[in-house]
């Protein structure tokens, strides 16, 4: 959990306990005792009135509220509606972050605009095909800059062994495309995740240079398309 995550969940669980203290927060968050001595102090430091001490207990003075999110009505429904889509369409990791983003918010809202998350009437429904079981591994290996190795399953059903170093996804309605260098070709290829088998993400690490770019990629499918 990034430390701005920790210290926004540590505000939210001292606003519903009148006194806590740190072994109970510690054992909320899955983290250790210093840690949460360590980060009290932080709060404290940066003007979040927490009265208490180590060993004793501590409270959030009440009617402390952390500052408004100044949303507006439509950018609310753009955000309710761009997280529901990332729940039907993008893999488990990314869904479950998605819900999280939205409790988040509603969280801190005031309770006019608490309503209109509530009452958003815009949907996504989840593609008629499953997504891809490998979609959040291959999302891994694009993030941590790894290089992936698969089976790909071509139209005429042939399979063929990929190491690719991942670019970018992309998500075209139906089904996501990977981006990528491939080392078998030598050149930039897209490939449909839903057509990879046994997936791997490898220990390998690479760099993008002049030869293997995201923009070097853009570039040569902007010709391919002008031919």
């Amino acid at each position: 959990m990034r430390r701005a995550d920790r210290l926004f969940e540590l505000v939210q669980l001292m606003r519903k306990k009148r006194v806590v203290t740190a072994q109970e927060l510690a054992e909320k968050m899955e983290v250790s005792v210093r840690t949460v001595y360590r980060d009290i102090r932080d709060l404290q430091i940066s003007g979040v009135p927490i009265d208490g001490e180590a060993g004793v207990g501590y409270s959030l003075q009440r009617g402390y509220e952390l500052p408004p999110l100044t949303f507006n009505t439509e950018e609310l429904e753009a955000l309710v509606l761009g997280a529901r889509m990332v729940t039907a369409w993008g893999d488990r990791g990314l869904g479950a972050a998605a819900r999280r983003i939205l409790t988040k918010v509603e969280s801190v809202l005031p309770e006019g605009l608490r309503s209109v998350m509530e009452a958003t009437q815009l949907y996504a429904p989840p593609m008629t095909s499953p997504q891809s079981p490998h979609l959040e591994a291959v999302r891994r290996a694009l993030s941590d800059r790894r290089k992936l190795e698969f089976g790909y399953t071509r139209q005429d059903g042939l399979v063929s062994k990929r190491t690719v170093c991942p670019l970018a996804l992309y998500f075209w309605g139906r089904t996501w495309l990977l981006a990528s260098w491939c080392e078998l070709r030598e050149d930039y290829r897209n490939f449909r995740v839903d057509r990879m088998v046994d997936v791997h993400v490898c220990d390998e690490s690479f760099e993008e240079s002049e030869e293997i770019s995201f923009d070097r990629y853009v570039e040569m499918m902007r010709a391919s398309d002008c031919d």
